[in-house]
């Protein structure tokens, strides 16, 4: 039974602990255990190696009857460790109307970067503030605090799908939030925070993660997101917080894979939105990032008449060059965008502004870079991605437009779009070159523009050659 509290001074002297005007209060607890409160100016601190001291004396009544004492020594650190202040280039990404206050104002430069935030004395609203990366922090008052910029990865986070590994109260929820930043800040006891203690050493965790948007059809599963992962870990000794460490993890995009073969068809991608360049096989392979675009370009070649018309039907995806195999994506469907992709195709009109001399042989359209992931697990799945094609040239009648139709709503299957469907097709896929074949080498297309031809491009994503027989 404790009977008597006393702080010893710096001759070891003891004197008993009550509310005084050193700033000591003592306050009792209903289980009979007390609390002490003493400011570090107060009359018994200390300073020593870093660290304001002040020892304690227990005296009590032990089992038996004698008169006990216990002495310990309380130790709070002078100074956290402060964070590295962060590069010029992590501060000036962020520009001004999207800043994200990390001190409340007036506030120094030396406490701000030593926050591991950034500073701006030219702003009046947050001068110190988050810089575009991960900051985080073990507070004074016994807490975690960690601030997300969406761009830490590439592509950028969806910070709406952020949240703790284990925490699901309410105290675990961002405590702000901005378009371009996150921020967290809860107890190091709560949200799921493991602990690890061994002597005086201890080790606080607790992981943040963003969930992927995947999206499902009946023969696949994509993403366009990064994997994120933050490993937040805060270790201590006796009264002393130490610096966090923190890492975030990122898969790798797609690796780049080639395909060649001789051309009467040619399926190539442009380097940019102009498509006043075309990739040449020396810059192969290329490397494209999740949700980059990919301007992709289907053309007759070797063919003068202006009234041939290029079409394309169903475009989808398969991770290998076999244009059956699951999982499959939908790229194109019956010539227009795959209305249940988050990221849809954008078609590229290609007219008389162009410059070309055959508008009309070429189809243009613009892909969002994506990766499989497996249906069950819902990861990632690595390798190429495979893009296959059917396309047919027509020639325009009374009857047949060679236009795509794409309705905001699913429309009734046409007559024309019947007989186009029931047009003779013909698939070859080799590891070597592609070649496109017609089973009606005769065929001919008339005036009057009633007969298909379909054949079927089956390329890479890097990039694309395919061929078909000559009309």
């Amino acid at each position: 039974m404790v009977s008597l509290l006393s702080a010893l001074d710096l001759e070891g002297r003891p004197h008993p602990l009550s509310n005084s005007t050193c700033g000591v209060l003592i306050s009792q607890k209903q289980d009979g255990s007390m609390i002490v409160t003493a400011p570090y100016t107060g009359c018994f601190f200390v300073k020593k190696n870093g660290y304001f001291l002040m020892t304690i004396r227990i005296e009590g009544i032990d089992d038996t009857g004698e008169v006990s004492f216990h002495e310990e020594e309380l130790r709070c650190p002078i100074h956290l460790a402060a964070l590295d202040a962060p590069s010029n280039s992590v501060c000036t990404a962020v520009l001004r109307p999207d800043r994200l206050p990390c001190a409340t104002p007036p506030v120094s430069r030396e406490e701000c970067e030593g926050k591991g935030c950034c500073y701006s004395l030219g702003d009046p609203v947050a001068p110190c503030y988050y810089g575009n990366t991960v900051t985080a922090q073990c507070t004074t008052d016994g807490q975690f605090s960690i601030a997300v910029s969406r761009d830490v990865t590439l592509p950028p986070l969806i910070l709406d799908s952020m949240h703790l590994v284990s925490g699901h109260g309410s105290s675990c929820i961002p405590v702000a939030k901005s378009n371009n930043f996150v921020l967290y800040r809860f107890p190091l006891s709560a949200c799921g925070t493991t602990f690890q203690g061994a002597g005086d050493q201890g080790v606080y965790e607790n992981q943040l993660v963003a969930d992927r948007d995947v999206r499902n059809w009946s023969t696949g599963s994509v993403t366009r997101d990064s994997t994120f992962r933050l490993h937040v870990s805060c270790s201590y000794s006796t009264g002393d917080f130490l610096p966090l460490n923190v890492q975030v993890f990122t898969l790798p995009p797609p690796p780049p894979a080639t395909q060649y073969g001789p051309l009467t068809l040619e399926l190539r991608i442009a380097t940019d939105q102009q498509y006043s360049r075309y990739y040449v096989n020396s810059d192969y392979p290329v490397v494209k990032l999740l949700r980059d675009p990919v301007y992709m370009e289907v053309r007759i070649l070797r063919r003068t008449d202006p009234n041939l018309v290029l079409v394309l039907h169903q475009c989808w995806a398969t991770p290998s060059t076999n244009p059956m195999q699951q999982p499959q994506w939908p790229i194109l469907v019956d010539g227009c965008p795959y209305t249940g992709d988050n990221y849809q195709t954008e078609l590229i009109p290609v007219g008389a502004a162009s410059g070309l001399q055959f508008p009309s042989h070429y189809q243009r359209f613009i892909i969002s870079t994506f990766t499989f992931v497996d249906f069950a697990s819902q990861k990632a799945l690595s390798g190429p991605v495979y893009f296959h094609c059917s396309a047919s040239a027509c020639v325009p009648s009374a009857m047949e437009s060679c236009v795509a139709r794409c309705p905001k709503t699913r429309a009734r299957r046409t007559p024309e779009k019947q007989a186009s469907e029931n047009a003779p097709r013909n698939l070859v896929t080799t590891e070597g070159p592609v070649d496109f074949q017609n089973t009606e080498a005769d065929q001919t297309l008339g005036q009057k523009g009633s007969k298909w031809r379909r054949c079927w491009l089956s390329q890479l994503i890097q990039w694309f050659y395919c061929s078909a027989p000559h009309a």
